[in-house]
């Protein structure tokens, strides 16, 4: 019988996500996040290599690798933030230090490799924890209609690198303590866990550049200062695009295209919305797309399927859920009452301005 370590599975799968991936997206702005798949594949093959078949000539690369994947999550992350990957990627450079750390103390002293392993994981895990502050509308090269989940795999993964860290912490203890009598089990049920966690959360956020997870309409809405003249200003002029130019059917709609077409900072149409409509820039737009799919519903004969791309959805969990918290019903249901005599009043504003501010 042929003996298959646990985590050159978790390779065969994460493998099989980089795959999806590539062909989905293609080798484009996503290509930090196929990298970093890629990294977490490898990493699980070198851990079955060395816990599996006992190779411990393997475990210079397998520190190396490691000390790479925190900086490139946050880095794959961060871009997500920022507009322009050429600008991001290069300012990314000093995050190889902690690797070229690494290199140097394989030559010079090993000894403290494992501290710095640890300490690096624990750093990039609350750096990422820190950039998941700011909500959803942080992440304005995503997608708006899966903003959400990438803002949901942001955090997973800073919790996975700090939970990492800690597992380290405890597999050095078995080694100083029991002599690493329980190392092999605790690395199959923390690392492996850990790295096909880290791979699924990094392909959703790749792909979002999608059913969203519901969150609260403002996530920092505690504490946030009342609308100032300023912030109207600048909603009534994402109304006016919204209305004019269609812009919610967009399917790669971003909120960093939203800024580009009003010549402001993405902070600040964040800002205006979150402040005027009490929601997220996703939920402002998706009340847009919602009225416009009650629309076609209403008029057309399109499928429901037809009728979300053209209202501007990419996920169908993400276009029944919102139609839902919008309307009460599924779309089909919907549909049917809506074709009926003596019904209640379809919906024809979204729901954003039918609130007071």
């Amino acid at each position: 019988m042929i003996f298959v370590p646990l985590p050159f599975v978790v390779a065969l799968l994460l493998f099989i996500v980089l795959v999806r991936l590539v062909r989905e997206q293609g080798i484009g702005e996503s290509r930090l996040f196929m990298l970093l798949i890629g990294a977490y594949a490898l990493q699980s093959v070198l851990i079955g290599v060395r816990w599996g078949y006992d190779f411990q000539e393997i475990l210079p690369l397998q520190s190396v690798l490691a000390s790479l994947i925190a900086p490139l999550a946050w880095l794959s992350f961060r871009s997500l933030t920022v507009e322009g990957t050429t600008a991001s990627t290069i300012a990314g450079w000093p995050h190889l230090l902690p690797s070229i750390l690494v290199v140097l103390l394989l030559v010079v002293w090993r000894e403290p490799i494992g501290i710095v392993i640890t300490l690096v994981f624990l750093s990039y895990g609350a750096m990422l924890l820190w950039l998941a502050r700011r909500g959803p509308d942080a992440l304005v090269m995503s997608r708006l209609d899966g903003v959400v989940l990438s803002y949901r795999s942001l955090q997973i993964t800073g919790i996975a690198l700090i939970a990492s860290a800690a597992t380290d912490v405890v597999i050095s203890l078995d080694l100083a303590w029991a002599g690493g009598t329980h190392s092999g089990a605790i690395v199959a049920v923390g690392n492996v866990v850990a790295l096909l966690i880290l791979g699924g959360a990094a392909s959703v956020a790749g792909s979002s550049r999608g059913h969203d997870e519901e969150v609260e309409a403002v996530p920092h809405s505690i504490g946030m200062p009342q609308a100032t003249e300023q912030d109207a200003a600048v909603a009534d002029a994402v109304n006016r695009l919204m209305e004019a130019k269609r812009l919610y059917t967009d399917t790669e709609l971003n909120l960093g295209r939203i800024a580009r077409k009003l010549a402001l900072p993405t902070r600040r149409v964040s800002l205006a919305i979150n402040r005027t409509r009490k929601m997220s820039v996703s939920q402002y737009v998706n009340d847009y797309r919602i009225r416009e799919a009650c629309r076609l519903l209403a008029s057309t004969e399109e499928s429901v399927t037809r009728i979300m791309f053209d209202s501007g959805f990419v996920s169908k969990s993400n276009f029944n859920r919102e139609f839902l918290r919008m309307t009460g019903f599924s779309p089909t249901v919907w549909r049917q009452r809506e074709r009926l005599p003596h019904v209640e009043p379809h919906l024809d504003q979204p729901a954003h301005a039918r609130r007071t501010v």
